[in-house]
C-alpha cells in the first residue's frame, strides 16, 4: 500500500497550498515590501532600458572583439555610434515627427466630424440597418466626442510617460557600460554563493535565460525596424500624410508580436481613406504586403525558434497581460513568458535528473 505522502498528486497539492499561503502572507505584510517595491520601480526604467540596449549592442561589441579590437575600445565605439544616432534623430527626425504629430492632432476633430457625418448618413437609412446595429451606431455617435477626448488624453499621458522615461534615461548609459564591460563576471559572481552542483545548475539557467532574452529582443527589434522601414517607403510612395509618424508608430507597435501589426494598420488605413479613398486602398495594400513579409519570412525565424509555441498561445498571453497591465503588459508579455518558460523547463529537467529510472515524469 502506497503511503499518501509518497503520491505525486498529493505532494503537488501540498506544494500549491504552501505556495498560495506564502502569497497570502506576502499580501498581509505588504507594508514591509512596499518601500522595496518603490525603490525597484525607480530603478526599473534604467535597468530595463540598459538591458534592452545591452542585447542590441553586445553583438556589435563582440564583432569588434573578433577583429582584435579591445573590448573597452569597442564599447567606446558603440557608445559614440549611439550618440551619433541620437544626435541625428534629434536634429533631423524628431522635428519632422513633431510637425506631423501636431498637424495630425489639429486634424483629428475634422476626421471625427467626417466620421460622425458618415454614421449619420447610415443612421438615416434605417430600412436597411438591423435594430441591434442601429443601436450600436447610435451609442457610438453619442459618445464619439468622449472617445476622441479619451484618445487625446491617452496620447498626452503617453507623452508624459515618455518625459518620465527621459528623466531616468540619464542613468541608462552607466548601467549599459558596466553590463557590456562586466558581462562575463555576472554569472560566476551569482553562482559563487551556492555549492558546486547548485552553482552549475544556476549557471546553466542564467545562460539559457540570457540566450532566450537576447534572441527574442534582437530578433524582435530587427522585425520592428524592418517593418517600419518598409512601411515608411510604402507610405512615401503612395503620398500618405503623416508618413513618418505612422511608420514610427508601426515600428513601436510591432514590438507586440502578432497583434501589434494589426493595431498599427488601423490608424494608417483610416487616415489614408480620409485623405483620399485610393490612398486608403493603397495604404491597406502596403500594410498587407508588409505583414505578409513579416509573418511568413521574418517572424517565423524569431518567434518560432525562440518560443517554439503556437501563435494562438502568444495572442492569448498578450491579451491577458494587456487587460491586467495595459500597454506595458502588451510589450513585456511575450519576453516574460519566454523567461518563465525557460525557468520552468530548466527546473523540470533538473527534477527529472533526481528521479529513479522509470520515474522521469511528474505524473
Amino acid at each position: 500500500m502506497v503511503i499518501l505522502t509518497e503520491k505525486r498528486g498529493f505532494r503537488f497539492l501540498i506544494f500549491m497550498v504552501l505556495f498560495f499561503t506564502l502569497i497570502y502572507l506576502f499580501h498581509l505584510t505588504g507594508f514591509v515590501f512596499r518601500p522595496i517595491g518603490s525603490v525597484l520601480a525607480s530603478l526599473a526604467v534604467p535597468i530595463i532600458g540598459a538591458g534592452f540596449l545591452y542585447y542590441i549592442t553586445n553583438p556589435l561589441v563582440g564583432l569588434l572583439e573578433r577583429v582584435k579590437v579591445p573590448r573597452i575600445l569597442g564599447i567606446i565605439i558603440v557608445f559614440l555610434t549611439l550618440i551619433a544616432v541620437i544626435f541625428f534623430s534629434i536634429y533631423f527626425i524628431f522635428p519632422v515627427i513633431q510637425r506631423q504629430f501636431e498637424s495630425l492632432m489639429e486634424n483629428v476633430p475634422a476626421m471625427a466630424e467626417s466620421l460622425e457625418d458618415i454614421f449619420t448618413m447610415w443612421q438615416n437609412r434605417n430600412d436597411i440597418i438591423p435594430e441591434g446595429i442601429q443601436n450600436a451606431l447610435d451609442n457610438f455617435i453619442d459618445n464619439l466626442g468622449g472617445y476622441t477626448e479619451q484618445v487625446a488624453t491617452s496620447i498626452f499621458q503617453f507623452i508624459g510617460s515618455v518625459f518620465s522615461f527621459l528623466f531616468s534615461f540619464v542613468l541608462i548609459p552607466f548601467f549599459l557600460f558596466f553590463m557590456l564591460k562586466d558581462r562575463e563576471k555576472f554569472i560566476p559572481y551569482l553562482t559563487g554563493f551556492f555549492s558546486e552542483s547548485k552553482g552549475e545548475s544556476l549557471g546553466r539557467l542564467l545562460k539559457s535565460v540570457n540566450h532566450t532574452l537576447g534572441s527574442f529582443i534582437q530578433g524582435q527589434a530587427l522585425v520592428s525596424l524592418s517593418v517600419g522601414i518598409m512601411l515608411l517607403i510604402g507610405y512615401l510612395i503612395v503620398g500618405l500624410d503623416y508618413a513618418l509618424v505612422l511608420a514610427v508608430f508601426a515600428l513601436v507597435m510591432n514590438l507586440i508580436p502578432y497583434i501589434g501589426p494589426w493595431l498599427s494598420a488601423i490608424p494608417a488605413v483610416a487616415i489614408g481613406f480620409f485623405q483620399d479613398p485610393m490612398v486608403g486602398v493603397w495604404t491597406a495594400v502596403i500594410m498587407i504586403v508588409a505583414q505578409q513579409i513579416e509573418s511568413n519570412i521574418i517572424e517565423p525565424n524569431v518567434m518560432g525558434r525562440v518560443l517554439s509555441v503556437h501563435p494562438l498561445t502568444v495572442v492569448v498571453i498578450i491579451l491577458a497581460a494587456g487587460a491586467l497591465f495595459g500597454f506595458i503588459g502588451f510589450i513585456f508579455a511575450v519576453p516574460a513568458y519566454a523567461v518563465i518558460k525557460t525557468v520552468i523547463t530548466h527546473f523540470y529537467e533538473e527534477y527529472k535528473k533526481t528521479q529513479p529510472v522509470g520515474k522521469k515524469n511528474i505524473w
